[in-house]
């Protein structure tokens, strides 16, 4: 056997490479232990493959798989042992030398090319180099392996400069171990904090809790006499709940995970617990929280789940894999064939991210619908705590405005007590009807006071109470539910089960003939405010009310667009009548008596004014109002 030391120089292209790894790519120095740990729980992975079909490889033994991690004070070393597949010289070559393959020119360019440093380290992460990453903390790396089935073993060492060498070596057991020999403590870091129990453990614990296999590492305990006596401490849990068989885990086991998860005292009010295999595997375990937290409309809230790699953690709040309206949503998220330092940059543009995103929003979804139909307490509980966020689903979300609708509850005249889902509305309609009605506003008792109710709720028409401020764009973009149109009954005109045609209109021909000279005046009077007076089918009580076309912008959306400093065009609307209330009929009588009498336009003010309070409006001249109604009180009484 040649145990001569071979020594391979690495060409320029590659050494820069190499250098951008060491003092440029990685923002997070602790990265470096878990690419370690990563590649030795890879290593028992194939070693448990590959024995099950090579027989040659049972004498090994699979029985106590494990990683074993030593810290040398004395040395400045730290050292990843596994005892799995382990590498030959041309593995070492083809896997650790990777970065000395040719090719890594077009790499440099791309490097170059991206505009900042997460997108770098995912780019060679695609190219498998994680290994490297020992190089922030260490002047020199020392890998021993021997594969199993192989006589001899391979020594590989490099100070990442500009060459590292190959040596054959006998008598080294099979797996793998690299040794990081920490730089010196007159460096810019003191890397000796990587030698300590809490640090490693603390790493072990955020990245590589739910790697499968034990990772072991030798420590002091104190016995009962005070004295100090060696143990081997396991420093993962390995208990991966999304990795198990859904019905090998206990309600309890998910709701203990889910509080360590998000921090939460309260179980959770839904467990989703998801596998996809095929070209793309991964597992989910998702769960909806039964209480909103504080900061759900923050804009500094955080969203998104967590992303792990073949059980590596890789981050929080991965935003690529729930959209912002299920931002409550808590979980994790493991996928089998992703980079470890794959960028959240890249993760936003990959087509196997966004597939998995639109699955995972498709199983919420269909949690919340499966929980509205079986647990309608629970439901209704849930969508106090989250209607007002899935309701920006319906803005945002346009794949899916047909599964938020099925779950959307509101408020109605139906049932003071009670919300209502569309699909119960619809059930209720009554014969002929063909639209959803619905008004919005700030608060219950505005909206159910409000003049536009008045011909609805003597008809015994239902109308949904939408007081959320993202009912007011979300009402107004849905065309639809099962056929039948979303309309507003503060907009357009609404088209209510009326008196036989041959009635109407004969006293719709009456009531224009009798306002036929009132209205154009009014029109012209009141024209700095509205775009047209007419007669109202809508109001039994009220004197007037103002309504919209179809496609206005309704005035809470106005205020809100204003409030966040938008300058919009004024919008005029349409004033309706009463034709039967005492004062408008009164209105038209003095005009017909004296249409030149200065008080009426002061009248005409006041009753555009009072509808405009009506529906929660703000008046353009509150003093000017105030004023002319006094004076009209005054000279009435």
């Amino acid at each position: 056997m040649d145990s001569s030391v071979e020594t391979l120089e690495f060409q320029a292209e590659t050494r820069q490479l190499l250098r951008l790894v060491i003092h440029s790519i990685y923002s997070n120095k602790d990265i470096f232990l878990r690419e370690l740990i990563s590649n030795a729980s890879d290593a028992l992975d194939k070693l448990r493959l590959e024995s099950l079909t090579d027989s040659s490889l049972t004498e090994v033994g699979t029985a106590d798989l494990h990683i074993a991690l030593e810290a040398d004070q004395d040395a400045r070393t730290l050292t990843v042992r596994d005892n799995g597949i382990g590498m030959s010289r041309d593995d070492l070559v083809d896997l650790i030398g990777t970065i000395a393959k040719s090719g890594t020119a077009g790499l440099m360019e791309k490097i170059k090319q991206s505009k900042d440093a997460a997108t770098a380290e995912s780019l060679i992460g695609q190219f498998g180099v994680g290994f490297y990453s020992a190089f922030m903390v260490g002047d020199k790396v020392t890998l021993l392996t021997r594969r199993a089935g192989a006589d001899t073993g391979t020594r590989w060492e490099s100070d990442g400069e500009g060459a590292y060498t190959i040596q054959s070596v006998d008598d080294l057991p099979v797996g793998t171990s690299v040794t990081v020999h920490l730089k010196s403590a007159d460096s810019e870091d003191d890397l000796a904090d990587y030698l300590s129990e809490s640090k490693i453990r603390q790493i072990v614990k955020r990245y590589s809790d739910f790697i499968r296999w034990p990772i072991r590492m030798a420590t002091e305990r104190s016995d009962t006499d005070g004295t100090a006596a060696p143990a081997v401490d396991t420093l993962n849990s390995m208990k991966a709940l999304w990795a198990r068989p859904r019905a090998e885990v206990t309600q309890e086991e998910y709701n203990e995970f889910y509080k360590q998860l998000s921090q939460d005292w309260l179980d959770p009010a839904e467990t989703i617990h998801m596998r996809a295999e095929g070209t793309f595997e991964y597992e989910a375990l998702l769960f909806l929280p039964s209480q909103a937290p504080f900061d759900l409309f923050s804009q500094e809230t955080k969203r998104g789940v967590q992303l792990y790699v073949k059980r590596v953690f890789i981050m929080d709040d991965c935003e690529a894999l729930m959209p912002n309206y299920l931002r409550f949503v808590k979980g994790v998220v493991d996928a089998h064939d992703l980079s470890l330092n794959i960028s959240r940059e890249i993760l936003q543009q990959d087509r196997q991210i966004s597939g998995v995103r639109r699955r995972l929003v498709k199983k919420v979804l269909g949690a919340i619908k499966t929980m509205q139909a079986n647990d309608g307490e629970r439901y209704t509980k849930l969508w106090a705590q989250f209607g007002r966020a899935l309701k920006e689903g319906l803005i945002e979300d346009t794949d899916n405005t047909e599964a938020l609708l099925e779950v959307v509850s509101a408020a109605s005249t139906n049932d003071p007590e009670k919300t209502t889902t569309l699909r119960e509305y619809v059930e209720r309609m009554k014969d002929g009807q063909e639209a959803i009605y619905y008004l919005t506003g700030e608060t219950r008792a505005t909206v159910e006071n409000s003049p536009h109710m008045e011909a609805l709720a003597a008809k015994g028409y239902e109308v949904l109470i939408l007081t959320d401020p993202v009912d007011e764009v979300w009402a107004d973009r849905v065309p639809a539910f099962d056929g039948h149109p979303l309309q507003s009954i503060a907009k357009g005109q609404v088209d209510l089960d009326e008196p036989a045609e041959g009635e109407r209109s004969a006293e719709q021909a009456q009531r224009e003939e009798d306002y036929a000279a009132l209205l154009p005046w009014l029109t012209t009077t009141l024209s700095e405010h509205v775009k047209q007076v007419r007669l109202s089918s809508r109001l039994t009580t009220s004197a007037a009310c103002i309504v919209g076309d179809a496609h206005d912008m309704t005035p809470t959306l106005e205020k809100m667009y204003r409030a966040m400093g938008q300058q919009l065009p004024p919008v005029k609307r349409t004033l309706e009548l009463n034709p039967a209330h005492p004062l408008i009929i009164a209105l038209r009588t003095a005009y017909e008596a004296n249409a030149d009498d200065p008080a009426l336009a002061e009248i005409a003010e006041v009753i555009y004014g009072s509808a405009l309070l009506a529906e929660g409006g703000d008046l353009p001249d509150p003093a000017r109002f105030t004023r002319l109604l006094n004076d009209r009180l005054t000279h009435a009484l």
